[in-house]
Protein backbone atom coordinates (compact mmCIF):
# COMPACT_ATOMS: atom_id res chain seq x y z
CA UNK A 1 0.00 0.00 0.00
CA UNK A 2 1.38 3.44 -0.99
CA UNK A 3 1.80 5.95 2.45
CA UNK A 4 0.89 8.98 2.59
CA UNK A 5 3.52 11.13 3.99
CA UNK A 6 4.11 14.97 3.47
CA UNK A 7 7.61 16.58 2.67
CA UNK A 8 6.19 18.80 6.25
CA UNK A 9 5.95 15.39 7.99
CA UNK A 10 9.26 14.45 7.59
CA UNK A 11 10.94 17.46 8.79
CA UNK A 12 8.98 16.95 11.76
CA UNK A 13 9.29 13.20 12.23
CA UNK A 14 13.45 13.42 11.85
CA UNK A 15 15.11 12.58 15.18
CA UNK A 16 19.02 13.21 14.89
CA UNK A 17 21.43 12.32 17.72
CA UNK A 18 22.33 15.95 18.26
CA UNK A 19 19.01 17.35 17.70
CA UNK A 20 15.89 17.81 18.97
CA UNK A 21 12.98 15.89 18.37
CA UNK A 22 11.00 18.16 15.59
CA UNK A 23 12.70 21.04 14.76
CA UNK A 24 11.80 23.77 17.03
CA UNK A 25 9.62 27.09 16.23
CA UNK A 26 6.31 27.65 14.30
CA UNK A 27 5.98 24.81 11.70
CA UNK A 28 3.11 25.09 9.55
CA UNK A 29 0.45 22.43 9.27
CA UNK A 30 0.00 20.45 5.91
CA UNK A 31 -3.21 21.81 5.60
CA UNK A 32 -5.94 23.77 7.79
CA UNK A 33 -7.54 20.73 9.45
CA UNK A 34 -10.33 22.91 10.98
CA UNK A 35 -11.83 23.16 7.26
CA UNK A 36 -11.56 19.55 6.58
CA UNK A 37 -15.70 18.26 7.49
CA UNK A 38 -14.96 16.11 10.16
CA UNK A 39 -14.07 19.28 12.13
CA UNK A 40 -16.33 21.72 10.45
CA UNK A 41 -19.10 19.17 12.14
CA UNK A 42 -17.89 20.51 15.50
CA UNK A 43 -20.80 22.40 17.51
CA UNK A 44 -18.96 25.29 19.82
CA UNK A 45 -20.18 23.30 23.38
CA UNK A 46 -18.20 20.34 21.65
CA UNK A 47 -15.00 22.27 20.59
CA UNK A 48 -14.99 23.44 24.04
CA UNK A 49 -15.87 19.75 25.65
CA UNK A 50 -12.77 18.76 23.92
CA UNK A 51 -10.43 21.67 25.15
CA UNK A 52 -12.03 20.81 28.64
CA UNK A 53 -10.97 17.24 28.71
CA UNK A 54 -7.34 17.63 27.52
CA UNK A 55 -7.03 20.85 30.41
CA UNK A 56 -8.42 17.89 32.69
CA UNK A 57 -5.80 15.49 31.64
CA UNK A 58 -3.27 17.69 32.41
CA UNK A 59 -3.99 18.96 35.75
CA UNK A 60 -5.03 15.43 36.98
CA UNK A 61 -1.38 14.41 35.64
CA UNK A 62 -0.15 17.38 37.39
CA UNK A 63 -2.19 16.47 40.16
CA UNK A 64 -0.72 12.89 40.28
CA UNK A 65 2.90 13.86 40.30
CA UNK A 66 2.29 15.93 43.62
CA UNK A 67 0.79 12.82 44.84
CA UNK A 68 3.78 10.79 43.80
CA UNK A 69 6.23 13.49 45.59
CA UNK A 70 4.53 13.55 48.59
CA UNK A 71 4.94 9.62 48.64
CA UNK A 72 1.40 8.86 48.18
CA UNK A 73 1.99 6.89 45.19
CA UNK A 74 4.60 4.17 44.56
CA UNK A 75 6.14 2.28 41.47
CA UNK A 76 5.42 3.27 38.36
CA UNK A 77 4.13 6.84 37.17
CA UNK A 78 4.28 7.23 33.29
CA UNK A 79 2.49 10.74 32.45
CA UNK A 80 0.99 11.90 29.56
CA UNK A 81 1.52 15.85 30.15
CA UNK A 82 2.32 17.09 26.32
CA UNK A 83 0.52 14.39 24.50
CA UNK A 84 -3.32 15.11 25.45
CA UNK A 85 -4.54 15.71 21.68
CA UNK A 86 -3.58 12.24 20.96
CA UNK A 87 -5.85 10.76 23.36
CA UNK A 88 -8.91 13.18 23.13
CA UNK A 89 -8.69 14.01 19.25
CA UNK A 90 -8.77 9.96 18.49
CA UNK A 91 -11.36 9.33 21.01
CA UNK A 92 -13.32 12.03 19.75
CA UNK A 93 -14.27 10.36 16.27
CA UNK A 94 -15.08 6.79 17.26
CA UNK A 95 -18.74 5.40 17.91
CA UNK A 96 -20.69 2.83 20.06
CA UNK A 97 -18.89 -0.25 18.33
CA UNK A 98 -15.12 0.91 18.31
CA UNK A 99 -12.98 -0.51 21.07
CA UNK A 100 -9.55 1.07 22.22
CA UNK A 101 -6.43 -0.31 23.90
CA UNK A 102 -2.64 1.09 25.12
CA UNK A 103 -0.09 0.73 26.50
CA UNK A 104 1.43 1.75 30.51
CA UNK A 105 1.08 5.60 29.55
CA UNK A 106 -2.35 5.31 29.68
CA UNK A 107 -4.08 8.24 32.20
CA UNK A 108 -4.84 10.77 29.32
CA UNK A 109 -6.94 7.58 27.89
CA UNK A 110 -8.84 6.53 30.53
CA UNK A 111 -10.34 10.24 31.33
CA UNK A 112 -10.61 10.78 27.33
CA UNK A 113 -13.29 7.90 27.75
CA UNK A 114 -14.81 9.02 30.05
CA UNK A 115 -13.26 7.39 33.34
CA UNK A 116 -13.66 10.15 36.22
CA UNK A 117 -10.61 11.36 38.05
CA UNK A 118 -12.10 10.07 41.39
CA UNK A 119 -11.78 5.62 40.38
CA UNK A 120 -8.05 6.56 38.58
CA UNK A 121 -6.50 8.65 41.45
CA UNK A 122 -7.60 6.51 43.84
CA UNK A 123 -6.24 3.50 41.58
CA UNK A 124 -2.44 5.43 41.66
CA UNK A 125 -2.81 5.45 45.35
CA UNK A 126 -3.22 1.49 45.49
CA UNK A 127 -6.85 1.86 47.35
CA UNK A 128 -9.75 -0.38 47.07
CA UNK A 129 -12.09 2.49 45.16
CA UNK A 130 -9.89 2.39 42.43
CA UNK A 131 -10.80 1.34 38.70
CA UNK A 132 -8.83 -1.78 39.41
CA UNK A 133 -8.89 -2.20 42.87
CA UNK A 134 -6.32 -0.65 43.93
CA UNK A 135 -4.53 -3.64 42.35
CA UNK A 136 -3.30 -2.35 38.95
CA UNK A 137 -1.69 0.98 39.26
CA UNK A 138 -0.50 3.50 36.93
CA UNK A 139 0.00 1.22 34.32
CA UNK A 140 -3.22 -0.68 34.40
CA UNK A 141 -6.38 1.63 33.94
CA UNK A 142 -9.50 -0.58 32.89
CA UNK A 143 -13.10 0.49 31.76
CA UNK A 144 -14.52 -2.92 29.90
CA UNK A 145 -17.94 -0.74 30.13
CA UNK A 146 -16.76 1.85 27.86
CA UNK A 147 -15.23 -0.18 25.34
CA UNK A 148 -11.90 0.66 26.73
CA UNK A 149 -9.09 -2.66 27.56
CA UNK A 150 -6.66 -0.87 29.51
CA UNK A 151 -3.64 -0.25 29.65
CA UNK A 152 -0.56 -2.73 29.80
CA UNK A 153 2.74 -2.94 30.77
CA UNK A 154 4.81 -5.01 28.49
CA UNK A 155 5.91 -3.51 25.92
CA UNK A 156 4.02 -4.59 22.51
CA UNK A 157 2.25 -6.78 25.03
CA UNK A 158 -1.24 -5.12 23.83
CA UNK A 159 -0.39 -4.87 19.95
CA UNK A 160 -2.30 -9.03 19.78
CA UNK A 161 -4.62 -8.19 22.47
CA UNK A 162 -6.33 -5.09 19.79
CA UNK A 163 -5.68 -7.55 16.96
CA UNK A 164 -7.79 -10.04 19.25
CA UNK A 165 -10.26 -7.27 19.76
CA UNK A 166 -10.58 -6.73 16.11
CA UNK A 167 -10.85 -10.44 15.01
CA UNK A 168 -13.67 -10.55 17.38
CA UNK A 169 -15.59 -7.26 15.66
CA UNK A 170 -15.16 -9.00 12.43
CA UNK A 171 -16.59 -12.32 13.17
CA UNK A 172 -19.85 -11.01 14.88
CA UNK A 173 -19.90 -8.59 12.09
CA UNK A 174 -19.77 -5.67 13.79
CA UNK A 175 -19.13 -2.49 11.82
CA UNK A 176 -16.50 -1.16 14.80
CA UNK A 177 -12.69 -0.59 14.93
CA UNK A 178 -9.96 -1.50 17.68
CA UNK A 179 -7.43 1.86 18.12
CA UNK A 180 -4.43 0.11 19.75
CA UNK A 181 -2.35 2.54 20.50
CA UNK A 182 1.46 1.85 21.33
CA UNK A 183 5.06 3.96 21.76
CA UNK A 184 7.62 4.41 18.86
CA UNK A 185 9.84 1.68 20.84
CA UNK A 186 6.93 -0.55 20.86
CA UNK A 187 7.27 -0.50 16.94
CA UNK A 188 10.89 -3.00 17.73
CA UNK A 189 8.75 -5.49 19.54
CA UNK A 190 8.42 -9.37 17.65
CA UNK A 191 4.78 -8.85 18.76
CA UNK A 192 3.80 -6.24 16.79
CA UNK A 193 4.90 -7.68 13.25
CA UNK A 194 2.80 -11.22 14.13
CA UNK A 195 0.06 -8.39 14.60
CA UNK A 196 0.91 -6.51 11.39
CA UNK A 197 0.97 -9.90 9.43
CA UNK A 198 -2.42 -11.57 10.48
CA UNK A 199 -3.93 -8.10 10.67
CA UNK A 200 -3.31 -8.19 6.60
CA UNK A 201 -3.80 -11.58 6.21
CA UNK A 202 -6.89 -12.02 8.06
CA UNK A 203 -7.97 -8.29 6.66
CA UNK A 204 -8.87 -7.18 10.54
CA UNK A 205 -10.65 -3.64 11.39
CA UNK A 206 -7.00 -2.61 13.77
CA UNK A 207 -5.43 0.53 13.87
CA UNK A 208 -1.84 0.84 15.25
CA UNK A 209 -1.43 4.03 16.47
CA UNK A 210 2.19 4.94 17.28
CA UNK A 211 2.28 7.88 19.77
CA UNK A 212 6.17 8.64 18.56
CA UNK A 213 7.40 11.12 21.82
CA UNK A 214 10.78 10.42 19.94
CA UNK A 215 12.96 8.47 22.34
CA UNK A 216 11.27 5.48 23.39
CA UNK A 217 12.40 5.32 27.25
CA UNK A 218 15.35 7.74 26.95
CA UNK A 219 17.00 7.01 23.11
CA UNK A 220 16.67 9.21 20.55
CA UNK A 221 14.66 7.02 17.54
CA UNK A 222 17.44 7.42 15.02
CA UNK A 223 19.67 5.60 17.83
CA UNK A 224 16.95 3.05 18.76
CA UNK A 225 15.36 2.60 15.09
CA UNK A 226 16.34 1.83 11.62
CA UNK A 227 14.12 3.41 8.67
CA UNK A 228 12.29 6.67 8.97
CA UNK A 229 9.44 6.97 9.34
CA UNK A 230 8.12 4.08 11.69
CA UNK A 231 4.69 3.94 10.28
CA UNK A 232 6.23 2.70 6.99
CA UNK A 233 6.84 -0.80 8.73
CA UNK A 234 3.15 -1.47 7.87
CA UNK A 235 3.89 -1.16 4.04
CA UNK A 236 6.21 -5.08 4.35
CA UNK A 237 2.30 -6.13 5.43
CA UNK A 238 0.35 -4.39 2.57
CA UNK A 239 -1.28 -2.11 5.70
CA UNK A 240 -2.22 0.95 4.82
CA UNK A 241 0.28 3.99 7.23
CA UNK A 242 0.64 7.55 7.46
CA UNK A 243 2.35 9.83 9.39
CA UNK A 244 0.89 13.29 10.97
CA UNK A 245 1.42 15.94 14.20
CA UNK A 246 -0.16 15.38 17.20
CA UNK A 247 0.02 18.76 18.65
CA UNK A 248 -3.22 20.27 16.46
CA UNK A 249 -6.37 18.32 17.81
CA UNK A 250 -8.09 18.80 14.43
CA UNK A 251 -5.48 16.67 12.39
CA UNK A 252 -5.94 14.07 14.88
CA UNK A 253 -9.20 13.45 14.20
CA UNK A 254 -9.32 13.80 10.70
CA UNK A 255 -6.39 11.50 10.52
CA UNK A 256 -8.24 8.94 13.00
CA UNK A 257 -11.18 9.51 10.93
CA UNK A 258 -10.11 8.44 8.14
CA UNK A 259 -8.36 5.44 9.10
CA UNK A 260 -11.92 4.47 11.77
CA UNK A 261 -13.81 4.81 7.90
CA UNK A 262 -11.29 2.45 6.19
CA UNK A 263 -11.68 -0.60 9.04
CA UNK A 264 -15.35 0.00 9.56
CA UNK A 265 -16.53 -0.33 5.66
CA UNK A 266 -13.72 -2.53 4.52
CA UNK A 267 -11.82 -4.23 7.71
CA UNK A 268 -8.85 -2.56 6.48
CA UNK A 269 -6.27 -2.28 8.80
CA UNK A 270 -3.86 0.98 9.35
CA UNK A 271 -0.17 2.39 11.19
CA UNK A 272 -0.12 5.53 12.00
CA UNK A 273 2.33 7.83 13.38
CA UNK A 274 1.40 10.21 15.27
CA UNK A 275 4.45 12.68 16.23
CA UNK A 276 3.75 14.29 19.67
CA UNK A 277 6.31 14.73 22.97
CA UNK A 278 5.79 14.13 26.32
CA UNK A 279 6.79 16.78 28.59
CA UNK A 280 8.52 14.45 31.47
CA UNK A 281 10.75 11.47 31.76
CA UNK A 282 9.42 8.22 30.85
CA UNK A 283 8.42 7.53 34.31
CA UNK A 284 8.88 9.99 37.25
CA UNK A 285 11.48 8.20 37.94
CA UNK A 286 13.23 9.09 34.98
CA UNK A 287 14.84 12.98 35.36
CA UNK A 288 15.43 12.33 31.99
CA UNK A 289 18.36 14.79 31.93
CA UNK A 290 20.75 13.06 30.18
CA UNK A 291 19.38 12.33 26.43
CA UNK A 292 17.19 15.57 25.74
CA UNK A 293 17.42 19.90 26.98
CA UNK A 294 15.39 21.60 29.13
CA UNK A 295 15.70 24.08 26.65
CA UNK A 296 14.17 21.53 23.45
CA UNK A 297 11.08 20.81 26.38
CA UNK A 298 10.44 25.01 26.72
CA UNK A 299 10.63 25.63 22.98
CA UNK A 300 8.57 22.81 22.51
CA UNK A 301 6.28 24.08 25.28
CA UNK A 302 5.92 27.69 23.57
CA UNK A 303 4.95 26.95 20.39
CA UNK A 304 3.63 22.95 20.11
CA UNK A 305 1.89 22.71 23.05
CA UNK A 306 -1.50 21.12 22.51
CA UNK A 307 -3.20 22.81 24.73
CA UNK A 308 -2.69 26.72 24.14
CA UNK A 309 -2.57 25.84 20.15
CA UNK A 310 -6.44 24.66 20.35
CA UNK A 311 -7.08 26.88 22.80
CA UNK A 312 -6.13 30.05 20.74
CA UNK A 313 -7.63 28.39 18.03
CA UNK A 314 -11.10 28.28 19.17
CA UNK A 315 -11.05 31.55 20.41
CA UNK A 316 -9.99 32.82 17.01
CA UNK A 317 -12.99 31.58 16.19
CA UNK A 318 -15.26 32.87 18.67
CA UNK A 319 -15.98 29.77 20.17
CA UNK A 320 -13.97 30.58 23.55
CA UNK A 321 -13.74 33.39 25.41
CA UNK A 322 -10.16 34.09 27.69
CA UNK A 323 -12.83 34.17 30.93
CA UNK A 324 -14.06 30.57 30.38
CA UNK A 325 -10.72 29.26 29.40
CA UNK A 326 -10.02 30.13 32.66
CA UNK A 327 -13.24 29.26 34.59
CA UNK A 328 -12.27 26.12 32.70
CA UNK A 329 -9.20 25.29 34.04
CA UNK A 330 -9.65 26.08 37.61
CA UNK A 331 -12.54 23.69 37.21
CA UNK A 332 -9.90 20.69 36.39
CA UNK A 333 -7.70 21.49 38.91
CA UNK A 334 -10.62 21.76 41.44
CA UNK A 335 -11.47 18.62 39.78
CA UNK A 336 -8.08 17.03 40.19
CA UNK A 337 -7.40 18.21 43.58
CA UNK A 338 -10.75 16.73 44.87
CA UNK A 339 -9.50 13.53 43.43
CA UNK A 340 -6.33 13.21 45.21
CA UNK A 341 -8.55 14.04 48.76
CA UNK A 342 -11.10 11.07 47.62
CA UNK A 343 -8.04 8.68 47.31
CA UNK A 344 -6.31 9.45 50.33
CA UNK A 345 -9.49 9.05 52.62
CA UNK A 346 -10.17 5.69 50.60
CA UNK A 347 -9.23 2.10 52.46
CA UNK A 348 -6.51 0.19 50.86
CA UNK A 349 -7.48 -3.39 49.56
CA UNK A 350 -7.97 -6.02 52.57
CA UNK A 351 -5.06 -8.48 52.75
CA UNK A 352 -7.80 -11.23 52.28
CA UNK A 353 -8.49 -9.89 48.33
CA UNK A 354 -5.49 -10.18 47.31
CA UNK A 355 -6.08 -13.67 45.36
CA UNK A 356 -9.36 -12.16 43.97
CA UNK A 357 -9.88 -11.17 40.41
CA UNK A 358 -6.84 -13.79 39.01
CA UNK A 359 -9.45 -15.94 37.92
CA UNK A 360 -12.72 -16.26 37.10
CA UNK A 361 -13.16 -19.56 38.22
CA UNK A 362 -11.47 -18.94 41.96
CA UNK A 363 -13.90 -15.84 42.24
CA UNK A 364 -17.33 -18.23 41.07
CA UNK A 365 -16.61 -21.49 42.78
CA UNK A 366 -20.49 -22.87 41.92
CA UNK A 367 -19.77 -21.90 38.61
CA UNK A 368 -16.47 -23.35 38.47
CA UNK A 369 -15.85 -26.01 35.75
CA UNK A 370 -12.48 -26.86 36.71
CA UNK A 371 -10.98 -28.66 39.21
CA UNK A 372 -7.76 -29.02 40.60
CA UNK A 373 -5.03 -26.47 42.76
CA UNK A 374 -5.00 -22.41 41.31
CA UNK A 375 -3.14 -21.25 43.69
CA UNK A 376 0.61 -22.93 45.43
CA UNK A 377 1.44 -21.60 48.80
CA UNK A 378 5.17 -21.32 49.23
CA UNK A 379 7.10 -24.38 51.12
CA UNK A 380 8.76 -22.11 53.83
Amino acid sequence: MEGIYHDTDLEDSQVFEDKPVVPLGETPSVKDFSALPVNQALEAEEKIRLYSQMLRIRRFEERSLRAYQQGHIGGFLHLYIGQEAVAVGSVSVMSGDDHIITAYRDHGHAIAVGMDMDECMAELFGKRTGCSKGKGGSMHFFAPDKNFWGGHGIVAGQTPLGLGIAYALKHRKTKGACLCFMGDGATNQGAFYESLNLASLWKLPVIYIIENNGYSMGTAEARHSAGEPLARRGDAFDVNWSVHHGHDLYEVRAAIKDALDLARENSSPSVLEIVTYRYRGHSVADPDQTYRSKEEIEEYKKNKDPINLFRNKIVSEGVLTEETALQLDQSAKDEAEASAEFALASPFPEISELMDDVYWETDNPDESLSSGQMFFESSR
